[in-house]
């Protein structure tokens, strides 16, 4: 096996993957520092198509699975399976749903997809002249990949022309900013659905929350995912069949009837407003933090799972889940989602209790032990007969570990618990 990506979802994986009795080898490239003590290690950028190739070849990997979603717009998938080998992961074509918000819209569009209003902007005065005309708060994405962050929910208009500003004119997100969807704000709790997809079938996932805001009570910028948990007291079976059924298969019928079958991990994120789901947005591939949550409740095979899912051979039937809820809290470098500092001696790792699980992100193995190299460094991650007793393991495990500048949001999971006393 080939796990590509080197954040929390990847460790996730990796574990996960270990688990299957027809495992011999899991690698990770370019991996973490965690990934380095279970399994082979591969230095390699995993957007290169020529690098990965030469180490599936050199390797002979039986399956190679795609983490961030660079790597799926890389085109990695294409190459793989233009090669015969067994991947799974979108295509760049299929993973266009996450890599450009324009064609999703579209798309969602064209399937009868439920979804906020919206329109869409090439030019900055143009986006500035309709969000005066809506005279309210709207939501302001960037087009293209913005690593999770490129998203800002506007509460008044001039909010809203700053967030414009900030995509379209100062280039914050790079090229994904030039171009601007402007959104009706949607109202309600969020939930996140993941689907194995087999180029036909959306087979759902036990569903989870995750929380982008980098402060208590949805305070600051966006990040990457602050923590998440599973499952949401208000995502019952009924509302994840009803997800899957309005949300989830209509895009994988349409991708398909369009000759471009989506294969991997769709990630469907919704609003459960009074009228129904409404979707926010696709991603090409597993969450991250909300992987580590729903992978450690998988109690079937994930590697035939996977192998289905390549060979268009996946049965709604195959997976079996642990009943018990699962929070993970992400540990953060200090000034995240800003600029932060790297190389601080990671502790108490070896303080944690069993069954709890650290899934490391931004971490480096050195001579010292671990020390952080990026912004989210570590998601730990506590199961229990309920939510609020996960989430009182995870937080009593999480302040066990420390780092200079060390950061987590205390509250998450604290209204699952709070509708449940």
């Amino acid at each position: 096996m080939l796990v590509l990506g080197s954040g929390g979802r990847e460790h996730a994986l990796v574990w996960k993957l270990r688990q299957s009795p027809s495992v011999e080898l899991v690698m990770a490239a370019p991996g973490n520092g965690a990934t380095q003590d279970v399994g082979a290690h591969a230095t390699i950028d995993p957007t290169d198509v020529a690098d990965v190739l030469s180490l599936v070849h050199e390797q002979d990997i039986d399956l190679t699975v795609i983490g961030p979603d660079d790597v799926v717009a890389a085109g990695v998938a294409d190459h793989l399976a233009h090669a015969g080998r067994a991947v799974f992961g979108p295509t760049a074509a299929a993973g266009t749903v996450e890599s450009s918000k324009t064609f999703a819209k579209e798309l969602m569009a064209a399937a009868g997809v439920p979804t906020a209003g919206f329109a869409v902007f090439d030019d900055v005065k143009a986006a500035r002249e309709h969000a005066r005309d809506a005279g309210r708060g709207l939501v302001v994405k960037a087009d293209g990949l913005a690593l999770g962050k490129g998203v800002a929910v506007c509460a008044t208009v001039e909010e809203t022309l700053q967030a414009i500003d900030h995509a379209m004119v100062d280039m914050a997100y790079g090229d994904a900013g030039a171009r601007v969807i402007l959104e009706e704000p949607l109202s309600g709790p969020e939930l996140s659905l993941m689907c194995f997809c087999d180029g036909a079938t959306a087979v759902p996932m036990v569903p989870a929350r995750d929380y982008k805001r980098a402060g208590d009570g949805d305070a600051g910028p966006n990040t990457g995912g602050m923590g998440a948990f599973s499952p949401p007291p208000d995502a019952n079976a009924e509302v994840v069949d009803l997800v899957r059924r309005l949300c989830a298969q209509p895009v994988v019928s349409e991708l398909a009837a369009r000759g471009t079958p989506y294969r991997g991990c769709l990630y469907t994120q919704v609003m459960l407003t009074s009228t129904g789901p409404m979707v926010i947005e696709y991603n090409a591939r597993f969450g991250d933090p909300e992987a580590q949550v729903v992978l450690p409740r998988l109690e079937s095979d994930l590697v035939a799972v996977m192998l289905a899912c390549a060979r268009d051979q996946l049965a709604p039937t195959d997976l079996a889940w642990s009943p018990r809820p699962a929070v993970g809290v992400v540990l953060a470098s200090g000034g995240y989602p800003g600029a932060y500092e790297t190389g601080r001696v990671i502790g108490g790792l070896d303080d944690l209790d069993d069954g709890v699980l650290a899934f490391h992100a931004g971490t480096q193995r050195t001579s010292n032990g671990y020390v952080t190299s990026g912004g989210r460094v570590l998601t730990v991650v506590a199961s229990g007969e309920s939510v609020a007793d996960a989430r009182a393991r995870a937080y009593d495990n999480a302040a066990r570990v420390s780092f200079d500048g060390a950061f987590y949001r205390r509250d998450i999971a604290a209204e699952a618990v709070a509708s449940q006393t």
